[in-house]
């Protein structure tokens, strides 16, 4: 095994189950995202994937997956879209005289609730569906075998806390801070090169697993080139929750050591970094890379509450973990309010391009 397969990554699971907090009752902003995409995706599928090399053998089976498919909903549709822009592009080129069987992975960490994914299977599914645990930041699957490869919301977390920002005696330990958001350069530098070498591991993985003419569709957090981590909402959502820790420790809830051993493995990267990863892969061409303006997706605006609720539900787990659950529920409550105090941050932060959309296809 490689040195990626044996190093385990750290798991981030979402929020379990289907209660108030749970990631399935708080993604809607990801679905909203889905609805967004789906003529984006497909595009990207009729367009580009070489669906006839796949269906000249008999019987065809076509393999799809959906990489960090978290649980709830979103994946579902996610697939179930993909499945029928394929089937309309194969009826419209009059190809077929029987529509290929479908099977769709649906690959997160072993930790993840793959018993509520399940459970809510849709009932008149058209594929057959398999649960795939493990880390993408490496191989999952046998070689050449996926056809169509989705993930959504799940690369920018990293595989690990990069080295040196929770150690005092580091140029890059991040005191008193949780991200890379208004850091020094060093912890910034230590970022970008944690997600290098988790993206260089991913592409690897998925050339060595995508057949020839495949594509991947991927959709995560970016930022613009020339713009900074703390013009970025997610972000600036980052900071605040950073902000409550460190109220929470000056009170003596927590102490202020804990907030600076914490940090939260998240990257937002921008087109540059991804360009050049792919470059350095050479296994892929980029047949579209755009960074989306996220606000539209939402009728009515966001509200604070809104807001953290979805946090919640994707960063409950590893605050919990670190902190102990005891302080969630206060942590949380402190975060909408200072979302409401500093509302000026979001509302002057950038919105024009911070979702990220690439389409890649495997030489």
């Amino acid at each position: 095994m490689s040195d990626a397969e044996t190093q385990m990554p750290a798991a981030y699971p979402m929020n379990a189950g289907e209660g108030d907090y749970s990631y399935s009752k708080n993604s809607y902003f990801q679905r909203a995202t889905t609805n967004v995409l789906k003529a984006m995706i497909d595009e990207a599928i009729i367009d580009k994937l070489d669906i006839e090399a796949y269906v000249s053998s008999c019987p065809a089976t076509i393999r799809l997956a959906d990489l960090g498919c978290s649980v709830g909903p979103n994946t579902f549709i996610a697939m179930q879209n993909a499945i029928h822009a394929i089937q309309k592009n194969l009826t419209s080129k009059g190809l077929l005289t029987k529509m290929p069987e479908f099977q769709v992975f649906f690959n997160d960490h072993a930790a993840n609730d793959f018993n509520t994914l399940f459970k809510s299977l849709p009932p008149e599914k058209p594929y057959y569906a398999a649960g795939v645990p493990g880390s993408f930041h490496g191989r999952l699957f046998p070689e050449s075998s996926l056809h169509f490869v989705h993930s959504q919301y799940a690369l920018q977390w990293l595989s690990r806390i990069p080295d040196g920002i929770s150690n005092r005696n580091s140029p890059a330990w991040n005191k008193g801070k949780i991200h890379c958001t208004n850091a020094s350069e060093a912890v910034c530098n230590a970022y970008a090169g944690q997600f290098n070498k988790d993206m260089e591991a991913f592409l690897k993985s998925r050339a060595e697993e995508i057949a020839a003419g495949g594509i991947a569709v991927l959709t995560m957090p970016g930022k613009p080139d020339d713009v900074p981590y703390s013009k970025i909402p997610i972000c600036v959502m980052y900071d605040l929750i950073g902000l409550s820790l460190m109220d929470m420790a000056k009170e003596g809830i927590i102490s202020e050591e804990q907030v600076d051993c914490f940090n939260m493995p998240l990257y937002p990267a921008s087109p540059a970094e991804i360009a050049q990863l792919v470059k350095m892969d050479g296994s892929f061409h980029i047949e579209k890379m755009e960074l989306l303006n996220t606000q539209t997706r939402y009728e009515g605006g966001v509200h604070a509450q809104d807001i953290v609720m979805h946090l919640r539900a994707g960063l409950e787990g590893i605050i919990s973990k670190h902190f102990g659950s005891k302080i969630v529920d206060e942590l949380f409550r402190r975060l909408v309010e200072k979302t409401q105090d500093f509302s000026h941050l979001l509302e002057s932060s950038y919105k024009e391009g911070t979702l990220m959309f690439i389409v890649l296809k495997r030489h």
